[in-house]
């Protein structure tokens, strides 16, 4: 027997969490599944300053808590597992562990996107212990300033943090794998422009050094000439992309090149009605906690007005 749900909530990020409480403040007995990463990208953040409300700033974990617990507080159905697959050809069917079925009349998609790694035992070491690996450049930028720093990544999304990073760091060094960059003429412009920006071409990273806790340097190497280099730095930023967490709803959904979810322009709608999408499953251009947020309470909003007309 299939479990009837009023609203469900899939994801434990920002987004997940404030639909949830708008959601269950109007009665709509939201049930919200916490997926494979409780609490989202921000669990991987050790401090947030530039969400409002947080004077002294406060540890991405600690911030997640206490959306969780605000979300509990108004009578939000907080479930441990994830999704694993979806009909929504008829109704809105998914099911949980690939076991539990539930019927859903809204669904509210709340899964974020990963952001993209090298994939280095050195570069996962400093950024599971919040030493100096980031890939968020907004988010983690100011904890550099006037430090020199390292980012990684030849496209439109690297040569902007770079440029953000120039304005905090007196140094940044763009390690880029190609001949060229993948960016816009007028991004590497920008780049190009920039005095306290240096730029290496066909360069990879070897490995992101430090002294155990912090780091300390990055080991590089020229793809033509295999020559070492190592560039001193306390900041290691890699931006060569995120991928959106959407892969389930990819037969029922509209979606870009890339697999983030398409809404209807002003609303959180998709293509499917009852169901909405929230945060960084349908935002590729700022993917902020406080925007994911924004968009939570909207997709809220949306799903409300949805179950009161039907």
């Amino acid at each position: 027997m299939s479990e009837k749900i009023n609203c469900l909530i899939i994801g434990s990020g920002p987004a997940g969490y404030t639909a949830a409480i708008y959601a269950a403040r109007a009665n709509m007995n939201p049930v919200l599944y916490q997926g494979i990463q409780p609490g989202g990208q921000l669990t991987t953040t050790t401090d947030v300053e530039n969400f409002p409300g947080y004077p002294d700033g406060i540890s991405g974990p600690d911030m997640m808590i206490e959306l969780q617990k605000q979300a509990k507080r108004f009578g939000t159905d907080i479930r441990n597992g994830w999704i694993t697959k979806v009909d929504f050809s008829n109704q809105l069917k998914l099911w949980v562990n690939d076991e539990h079925e539930l019927d859903c009349k809204s669904v509210i998609i709340s899964t974020g996107a990963s952001a993209k790694y090298l994939g280095l035992e050195s570069e996962k070491k400093y950024l599971d212990c919040g030493g100096g690996v980031s890939a968020c450049a907004v988010c983690d930028g100011f904890f550099y300033k006037n430090q020199e720093v390292v980012i990684v990544g030849g496209g439109d999304s690297a040569c902007e943090e770079a440029h953000y990073l120039s304005k905090l760091c007196s140094k940044v060094t763009m390690l880029v794998r190609r001949d060229e960059f993948r960016a816009s003429k007028i991004m590497q412009e920008r780049v190009k422009k920039t005095e306290n920006i240096e730029i290496l071409f066909n360069t990879s990273t070897v490995e992101v050094k430090g002294d155990g806790q912090v780091v300390t340097s990055i080991l590089t190497k020229n793809n033509i000439t295999e020559e070492l280099k190592d560039i001193p730095a306390t900041g290691f930023f890699v931006a060569i992309g995120h991928n959106p967490n959407t892969d389930i709803f990819k037969p029922f959904l509209n979606m870009d090149s890339t697999g983030y979810i398409i809404n209807e322009l002003g609303s959180t709608k998709t293509n499917v009605e009852g169901v909405f999408v929230s945060g960084d499953a349908a935002d590729h251009t700022y993917r902020q906690a406080i925007t994911a947020a924004g968009t939570g309470c909207m997709a809220a909003l949306d799903a409300e007005r949805y179950l009161a007309a039907l």
